[in-house]
């Protein structure tokens, strides 16, 4: 989008770009509104001891009480008790600095970030079967030109209205969309064909129509045998999938998956793309490995028009995990416990590999650990809200106020910051300059239309800030000229020797160099961004990783020659369907899933505060099938309350025959006694450590009786 400031209040135009072809969803469109809002925060806030209240206070005092606070603990509990959390809507810049800031000037192992609740079970699916991670390896137009597309746990029509153009393009010209998804969503109701599996099913259905692939003869074998290995094993275990099987377990009928398995294995061009429905479950990343299985055995990846993908949900959320934010990661997409990515890593950054600390934990079992004998006394967060947004949420929320030290970054104040002993002001979208990398792996510009207001700092700044307050080996970010190639063994050399002489130049707040460093620090890794700069970026509507070279060509399509494995092929994997981590019973009956809706984002921290989403979207809802409805004795709008083993939330009561009569479903964007995440299950997958937000058992019941 463009932004538009005339001596008055900035407005929001569209812009013909190549992804969104000039459109934006309402949320767009209203977002320049919460520059002004009433409610942000425009000083920092520290919580007064006597009243236990957060009330104004100074930037120095605020970083003061930081400083000390982070001082203590460390000297108390070691370095690991100061813990970080980040967020997939920060920049590149300010993953990276996040990172680094981690990792050097902290010297703790424990940092993750929200994007851990997004897409990790997708990309940990990416990384085993392609040896890269991106969300998609091909550019977003393609969708367009599919003659069979098939979404898993997605809609696009509520989650991201641009993307529906595509859809529409696709069906326009006679292509057959297929949508996996429990309910009848907006998505769904455009389909050729709307498969409805019972939650956690995902992965049995994806076997059933492998199994199906190849009985019928649409297995590419000259693919399989030439560009993959492990087949054998998947085709043993998928043996065991026949449709009738799947049928009875999943409730999707024989027919079904036989004519989707039919519209794939015919098509020229066929497309595979998963999102939340299908990852966020404790077994997410065999769910999506099992698609992916289907795609490699069609021959899908790499082939023009065709592929597997993943469909991305945070603003940064590709480009937020590819430089450091992940517990086990360091920038350019590199694994923490890999001797030589340690030691690239900490030449850039001035210090010894030994020095820098090893994998911590994810997201879910750090904030679970917070305040615990063993765990984190102390909590940084940039960007995120989890007492809205984790699994089992009064439990987080608990574990947060038992910190000594809770420091939120924020623009306004959130639930969780509103449990936090220091608020820091932060500067918006619109107010600071940066980089963003989108699900086709597009690095993309962020240009600032005007300074912060008086009192606010960017998270670069607030960083830089606390880098010096805390007197340890600080961020220092080099400066990297752009004249010549970035990366020569004579630049390596220079880089070196100045490091060894201490000649640093400290420019931890502005993003361009941070960009610079950013750049170094990711060459030769799998997201490399070695050939990327702001300039390249302007002059060609972004730039695609990896790109190693300034002068050689940028990547918008992968796997047309190989994947990013040891010898090129990709690797099938065999997946057994098993039941969720919890099933109903007796006591609880019914699944619960949870999703979004068209007005509201994430935790709703933003958007709750936009006039026009809050009228589009007020409240939160428990959407009942009517037949459900009926036999609890519930009318539409009537207030009923879920429970779980774990807690309860509150909400009136939505009938609808989108939803199967056996499950019920509620978006998450609210806190309160309205919060979803209250009966979320915290079983968490053993690979990505993705918690299971999309099925638990649960009850109703009549708030009445």
């Amino acid at each position: 989008m463009t932004l538009r400031e005339q001596d008055g209040p900035v407005s929001v135009l569209p812009r013909q770009f190549p992804t969104n072809r000039g459109g934006l969803c309402q949320k767009g469109w209203t977002s320049a509104e919460l520059l002004t809002h009433p409610d942000r925060l425009t000083t920092p806030l520290l919580r007064d001891p006597t009243s236990g209240e957060l009330r104004p206070a100074s930037w120095e005092a605020a970083l003061d009480r930081i400083a000390t606070g982070i001082g203590e603990v460390q000297r108390r509990h070691g370095r690991d008790a100061v813990a970080v959390f980040g967020g997939g809507g920060l920049t590149n810049e300010k993953a990276y600095a996040l990172g680094k800031f981690a990792r050097v000037t902290l010297g703790t192992r424990n940092i993750d970030y929200n994007g851990r609740f997004c897409m990790s079970s997708a990309a940990a699916a990416g990384m085993r079967a392609f040896g890269v991670d991106r969300g998609l390896p091909f550019p977003l137009s393609d969708l367009g030109h599919a003659d069979t597309l098939l979404l898993v746990g997605a809609n696009p029509a509520e989650t991201m209205p641009p993307l529906v153009r595509w859809l529409t393009e696709l069906r326009q010209r006679g292509g057959t969309l297929i949508v996996v998804d429990p309910r009848l969503t907006a998505t769904a109701r455009q389909a050729d064909l709307h498969l409805q599996p019972l939650p956690g099913t995902d992965l049995a259905v994806a076997n059933a129509l492998l199994h199906i692939a190849l009985t019928e003869g649409y297995v590419d074998d000259d693919y399989v045998a030439t560009r993959t290995t492990g087949f054998t094993d998947v085709r043993r275990t998928v043996a065991g999938w026949w449709p009738a099987r799947t049928e009875a377990l999943s409730g999707v009928p024989v027919a079904d998956l036989e004519a989707t398995a039919r519209a794939l294995g015919t098509a020229e061009r066929a497309i595979i793309l998963t999102a939340r429905g299908a990852e966020q479950h404790a077994k997410g990343v065999d769910t999506v490995t099992a698609f992916v299985n289907l795609a490699l055995a069609l021959g899908l990846p790499g082939r023009p028009g065709s592929g597997y993908g993943c469909l991305t949900g945070q603003g940064n959320g590709q480009g937020g995990r590819e430089h450091g934010q992940k517990a086990d990661q360091l920038p350019g997409y590199r694994r923490i416990d890999d001797p030589a990515a340690r030691a690239h890593v900490a030449q850039v950054w001035g210090v010894s590999a030994d020095e820098l600390p090893g994998p911590g934990v994810p997201a879910y079992q750090l904030l679970d650990s917070l305040g615990t004998d063993d765990g984190p006394r102390a909590l940084l967060v940039f960007g995120s809200n989890p007492v809205v947004s984790a699994p089992r949420a009064a439990r987080i929320e608990s574990r947060l106020r038992d910190l000594d030290l809770l420091v939120v970054t924020d623009l306004l104040l959130s639930e969780t910051a509103a449990l936090a002993d220091v608020v820091l002001p932060t500067a918006q979208w619109a107010e600071e300059d940066g980089t963003m990398t989108n699900l086709e792996g597009r690095v993309l510009r962020r240009r600032a239309l005007r300074p912060p207001p008086p009192g606010v700092r960017t998270d670069l700044a607030i960083l830089a800030t606390l880098t010096t307050r805390l007197k340890g080996r600080a961020p220092s970010y080099r400066l990297v000229h752009s004249k010549g190639p970035l990366l020569t063994a004579a630049n390596a050399a220079e880089a070196a020797d100045s490091a060894a002489d201490g000649e640093r130049e400290e420019l931890a707040a502005d993003p361009r160099t941070v960009f610079a460093e950013l750049r170094r620090a990711s060459a030769g890794g799998i997201a490399d961004y070695a050939g990327i700069d702001w300039a390249r970026i302007d002059a060609a509507d972004g730039v695609f990783w990896p790109c190693p070279s300034e002068d050689g060509p940028d990547s918008p399509r992968l796997f047309a020659d190989g994947f990013a494995t040891p010898d090129g092929r990709a690797r099938f994997h065999p997946v057994e369907h098993r039941p969720a981590a919890e099933e109903v019973c007796a006591e609880y009956p019914l699944h619960f899933t949870t999703g979004r809706v068209l007005a509201q984002y994430q935790s709703g921290t933003q958007t709750r505060r936009v006039a026009a989403l809050r009228q589009a979207a007020p409240d939160a809802f428990v959407e009942l099938h009517p037949d459900l409805a009926g036999r609890l004795g519930v009318v539409d709008g009537e207030p009923v309350r879920v429970l779980s083993r774990r807690g309860e939330f509150r909400a009136p009561a939505r009938l609808s025959s989108a939803i199967r009569p056996d499950t019920v479903f509620a978006p998450f964007h609210w806190g309160g006694a309205a919060r979803a995440n209250s009966v979320t299950n915290d079983a968490v997958d053993p690979i990505s450590g993705m918690p299971e937000f999309k099925i638990c058992a649960v009850r109703v019941e009549r708030v009445a009786a």
